[in-house]
């Protein structure tokens, strides 16, 4: 093997340090005790976080390396775009999404068990799956519904630019978690209703940014099971990173109670990664590895939406893509 290769390789195995780094500095709040263009120097920031110095100097030696981060001199860090968003404080902030990994980063070490049983590795680390995991812990909830948003909130604006919803008088949001997308969708949308639906536990966190938003007058709170059924009454039905959780037999399960739903002149739209060509890198795929060691499913090529649907009773209509890594997957009744 050539000296470049086996160095090259050498990288990406040690690559794993800096997921883990990102998700210490997000637990330990590195990012929040610098201002832009004001330097600190590493003897601050340990004092500040509690961190060992001499380990954190290395840590965020290494992130800025990758861009997080920036060395001035002296042992000092400043910001970069891609650590600023570390900030707690910052739009769109990525620190609960970090924050999350930290908490369940004991999954990653099963990706193996994952490779050899097709189960994720999830349920062998932690021994149980990671929904029922997050709900027996009642410090999760709150951080799960958060680093969701730091992960997927961007793709909101995205997708509401991209794909036109003024047709739909009534968006069903399934599997809704705290309501942020279906509350930027009617703000957009002032003539819309919705209805947001999910899990008792779930819908009790919504409840509250409904409130806040004022839109209470204007979008109804269901709660249930999409294994189970879903709520009759809207003419769309919004699925948001939803399908991607679940094995093929699963997602189908949960597309045919929608289809139950669904009006003749509906539609259902899932806001999704559509996995590129071969060879590609992509964030669809980085993402399957998350599915595949964490829920046990599976982010889709276009090809696998068609059939899904198909074997739903829809038929795939169009697949619409946005500014974001999304897409919108759009199904009609047959």
């Amino acid at each position: 093997m050539a000296l470049a290769e086996t160095e090259r390789l050498s990288e990406f195995l040690a690559s794993a340090a800096l997921s883990q780094a990102i998700c210490s500095v997000a637990e330990l709040g590195v990012a929040d005790h610098i201002d832009a263009g004001t330097p600190q120097s590493v003897e601050y920031l340990a004092e500040a976080t509690g961190a060992h110095e001499r380990s954190l100097y290395r840590i965020l030696r290494y992130m800025a390396s990758y861009g997080i981060f920036r060395e001035t001199g002296n042992r000092q860090f400043d910001h970069t775009p891609l650590s600023a968003v570390l900030r707690g404080d910052a739009p769109g902030s990525f620190r609960a999404a970090g924050l999350m990994f930290y908490l369940m980063k004991g999954a990653w070490g099963s990706l193996h068990q994952s490779a050899l049983t097709g189960k994720p590795g999830f349920d062998e680390a932690y021994g149980q799956p990671m929904f029922d995991y997050i709900g027996a812990h009642p410090e999760l909830p709150a951080i799960f519904d958060a680093g969701m948003t730091s992960f997927h909130g961007y793709e909101t604006s995205a997708m509401l630019d991209a794909y036109d919803f003024s047709g739909i008088e009534t968006l069903a949001d399934v599997g809704g978690g705290n309501g942020y997308l279906l509350s930027a969708a009617l703000r957009r949308y002032p003539k819309m209703k919705g209805i947001l639906f999910d899990l008792s536990h779930v819908v009790e966190r919504t409840r509250s940014r409904l409130q806040a938003e004022g839109l209470t007058d204007r979008c109804s709170i269901v709660e249930g099971s999409f294994f189970e059924s879903v709520p009759k009454g809207a003419d769309a039905y919004l699925l948001r990173h939803i399908i991607h959780d679940w094995t093929d037999e699963q997602s189908v399960q949960i597309l045919r109670n929608c289809r139950k739903a669904v009006p003749a002149h509906g539609r259902i739209l899932l806001v999704e990664f559509a996995v590129p060509g071969a060879n590609e890198r992509s964030l669809a795929k980085a993402a399957d590895m998350i599915m595949l060691v964490f829920t046990g499913g599976l982010e889709r090529t276009e090809e696998e939406y068609r059939t899904l649907f198909r074997e739903a009773g829809f038929r795939l209509s169009g697949v619409t893509p946005t500014a974001s890594a999304v897409s919108v997957v759009e199904g009609r009744p047959v």
